[in-house]
């Protein structure tokens, strides 16, 4: 992620992401390893993560960081490190998040070069069932110690693909070639985000690495927190103002700070808000009542409005990059290191068995049965999201939804008998486009 702007990182260490016994963090501290001075090839330079051990004790990069041009990095390229978790893995058969590389395999050396320093780049040969997520480079023709970075357990990465070029040492001199590639995660399934972590891949050559090059993209779960639902008033008369549900904060969704769009800078994101919260909240409306006052039965008919919007729904994705239809993934506002794919919990956004509930309009034409003396009411749930960030203010536009699949009849008095009843006749709903 490049910044244009200088920005101090965090002065105290933010809550990490935890995925399993993997803990990640970012960091905006570097070291430069070798840089292209002196060859005639466009300008580069290799950067390593060196996050301050008094901030983020214990905490590893994953790969050097390759950048084009010449220009100081710290504080303006944000990056992911990480750490292993105080706690085991709760599979008690896998082992722990992270192991050193069992060796370095030479990628590319500048030989011929006449770079101003030597340089060399090496791919880190992963232990069996842990992959390597970034090359290294080395100011010298030297193999790196295997303690300049770890490699991660498989089963808490993804593979990804190759993404665009970032650099080619076209017109070096150097006897061998030598490119670097971004890392583009794939489509994040519900619930999940994917993300690379500022490293890059390297290739022998100029050509573009076929099938996936080694890439992998870190992972993490975003499933819902359930805190509590709402309840469905009891009808105690035929009173209708004394039969409306409140409202509760029923699910909340934690998202990180690069997959979300802001008025912040993306530093001023990580650095005040590395969390946003996207709470929604639920309650029971009221779609209508009646009382029956004859003695025989009759029916009642309502039309149920639905709050949800098409053009709120893209305004709300303009504003925040959040999309409750399907995945979204980076944009030209966010972190360019840290490219992404992320997708909400179908449950989250009513969308278990299709998102066109959100972008359909149309009413609905509610008919319910009241027996004689009978008072009838019909609920049917709402749900609102707010975006918050991590001081509580709001960021983006508050969103509504109303599920009209499901309908409640509540009837007063309740039928007085020995049989079931819980198979009584629901209300008829009919949906008509306006």
């Amino acid at each position: 992620m490049t910044i244009h702007e200088q920005a101090a990182a965090p002065s105290r260490p933010i809550e990490p992401i935890r995925h399993d016994n993997l803990l990640i963090q970012f960091t905006t501290e570097y070291h430069r390893i070798w840089d292209s001075a002196g060859s005639r090839a466009k300008p580069a330079a290799f950067w390593r993560p060196t996050p301050a051990p008094d901030v983020l004790p214990g905490y590893f990069p994953l790969g050097d960081v390759f950048i084009a041009g010449h220009e100081n990095i710290n504080g303006s390229t944000v990056v992911a490190v990480v750490c292993e978790a105080d706690t085991p893995s709760a599979d008690p058969t896998r082992g722990p998040a992270l192991r050193r590389p069992d060796d370095f395999e030479l990628i590319w050396k500048d030989s011929g070069s006449k770079s101003k320093k030597d340089g060399a780049v090496w791919r880190p040969l992963a232990p069996q069932g842990y992959v390597a997520m970034g090359a290294v480079c080395s100011n010298d023709h030297e193999k790196p110690s295997v303690n300049a970075v770890r490699c991660v357990r498989a089963d808490l990465v993804i593979a990804s693909d190759v993404g665009e070029l970032i650099w080619n040492d076209k017109g070096s001199g150097a006897r061998q070639s030598f490119s670097a590639w971004s890392i583009a995660p794939r489509s994040a399934p519900p619930g999940e985000i994917h993300f690379a972590p500022g490293t890059f891949v390297a290739a022998n050559g100029f050509g573009k690495p076929e099938g996936d090059g080694g890439a992998y993209s870190l992972r993490m779960q975003i499933a819902p927190q359930i805190l509590s639902a709402p309840s469905l008033p009891t009808l105690s008369g035929s009173n209708v103002s004394q039969i409306h549900a409140a409202a509760t904060l029923a699910q909340v969704v934690e998202l990180p700070w690069f997959v979300i769009k802001d008025d912040l800078s993306p530093l001023e994101q990580l650095r005040t808000s590395p969390l946003y919260r996207l709470e929604r909240t639920d309650h029971y409306y009221l779609v209508g009542s009646g009382h029956n006052t004859s003695d025989q039965a009759c029916s009642f008919k309502w039309t149920a409005q639905r709050l949800q919007n098409s053009k709120m729904l893209r305004l709300f994705t303009q504003l925040t990059a959040i999309n409750f239809v399907g995945p979204w993934a980076t944009t030209a506002d966010a972190p360019p290191s840290l490219p992404f794919s992320a997708r909400l919990n179908s449950q989250f956004t009513h969308s278990e068995t299709s998102s066109s509930g959100w972008q359909t309009a149309f009413v609905t034409q509610v008919l319910a049965m009241a027996g004689k003396g009978k008072f009838v009411a019909v609920y049917q749930l709402e749900s609102f999201y707010e975006l918050v960030r991590g001081d509580g203010s709001q960021a983006g536009i508050n969103l509504g939804y109303t599920e009209c699949e499901n309908l409640h009849l509540l009837q007063y008095p309740l039928d007085e008998c020995s049989h079931d009843t819980a198979d009584k006749a629901l209300p008829t709903a009919t949906d008509t486009v306006p």
